[in-house]
């Protein structure tokens, strides 16, 4: 290895934004980092379901009424027999 090209290598804290600290080594000293294998859904088994705005709430209302409608439009179509046509 040629000296003086590679950086230090040294204990390192990282940090999570929720609260958790893991202690490594790194070329950084200090890292914070938003998720961590503590609080991730894929590793703790819960999935957070987060509706900014309550976009499902404002899609369900948008295409929830039309698609009821076109349902039922469908059923009375169906249940109803079709025309007879007058024999000449």
């Amino acid at each position: 290895m040629k000296p003086k090209i590679h950086p230090k290598y040294t204990e390192a804290v990282i940090t999570c934004a929720c609260g958790n600290v893991i202690r490594t080594r790194s070329t950084k000293k200090e890292q914070k980092i938003e998720i961590c294998s503590a609080c991730h859904p894929f590793f703790t088994g819960k999935q957070k379901l987060v509706d900014s705005a309550g976009r499902v709430e404002k899609f369900k209302k948008r295409y929830g009424e039309k698609q009821k409608a076109k349902d039922q439009a469908k059923k009375t179509k169906s249940s109803s027999p079709p025309p007879l046509k007058p024999e000449k």
